[in-house]
């Protein structure tokens, strides 16, 4: 089996896995607070890694920058509350379509702030971003919904996040950096969750451990995939998480995807594709 081949199957682990955490806190949402969801989130992953870690050994506990790993799991925390909000009262297309303008802010982060130089690639893409995203929001024609800023709320944390997460790949391993996330995020939950919680029901504790299990894999098969192929194959690929979501929401919501979030999101991918198509080949030609 070719690597793109691997690519693809990991590729569509990483659909699934994103699609059943959207169904899973549509399902609870307005039954169980988002700090619960949170909690069961990080107790799932913490479940899943620490055998891993166990025979690992002890360094992979190792940072040396642990005031790097609470910042980004503080913005991560409330990146994905504002995530979740949305899921609950917005259609999943229009959360799923606003969610991929994460890269147009992470361009901007790292121009910022880790030296990064801004090419014509990188212009036609936030270009192409901002356009969609206005596409999508329709600011001036339409009232914005509270959803939709913490959907965007969240893309800009999530950017934030991967800022921080490129940051700390230079000293941490990947598992040092998931591990971390579920430790630092575990007491965060705890805490927010004794002033709301709500005993489930067995189906909802169903679906709140999905959230957790998922929440680790979506991640997982999205970094086995880039290690199998290039951006240019994976990120199509991500991208066919929008129809999925749109086929979801109207056979189990009853929801359609207006035309406008679809173009809009549309104009997005191809500002972020041909950024990445441009860095690629101009990766090969200093090669």
């Amino acid at each position: 089996m070719t690597p793109v081949i691997q690519a693809v199957f990991w590729m569509t682990g990483t659909l699934l896995s994103f699609t059943l955490m959207a169904v899973a806190v549509r399902e609870i949402s307005g039954e169980i607070h988002s700090f619960q969801i949170m909690l069961f989130r990080s107790l799932g992953a913490l479940v899943i890694l620490l055998p891993i870690a166990v025979m690992a050994g002890r360094h992979v506990w190792r940072t040396t920058r642990i005031g790097t790993q609470f910042g980004r799991n503080l913005v991560h925390f409330v990146a994905q509350l504002g995530w979740i909000t949305g899921i609950g009262l917005l259609p999943l297309a229009e959360v799923f379509a606003i969610e991929f303008t994460t890269p147009i802010w992470a361009t901007i982060l790292a121009v910022l702030f880790l030296g990064e130089r801004l090419n014509r690639g990188r212009i036609i893409a936030l270009l192409f971003g901002f356009t969609g995203i206005l596409v999508i929001l329709r600011p001036g024609l339409t009232v914005i919904e509270p959803g939709a800023f913490a959907v965007l709320g969240a893309a800009v944390g999530f950017a934030i996040t991967l800022t921080l997460t490129k940051f700390l790949t230079r000293t941490d391993s990947p598992l040092t950096i998931l591990l971390y996330m579920s430790v630092i995020q575990l007491p965060l939950g705890l805490i927010l969750v004794a002033f709301e919680w709500t005993t489930p029901t067995l189906l909802q504790l169903f679906w709140l451990m999905v959230i957790g299990f998922v929440g680790l894999s979506a991640h997982y098969c999205t970094a086995r995939a880039l290690s199998l192929a290039d951006q240019t194959i994976v990120v199509p690929m991500d991208f066919m998480r929008l129809p999925l979501i749109v086929l979801v929401g109207f056979a189990l919501y009853s929801e359609s995807a207006e035309l406008l979030v679809l173009a809009g999101a549309g104009l997005i991918f191809a500002g972020n594709y041909y950024s990445i198509f441009r860095e690629n080949r101009r990766k090969k030609e200093t090669d």
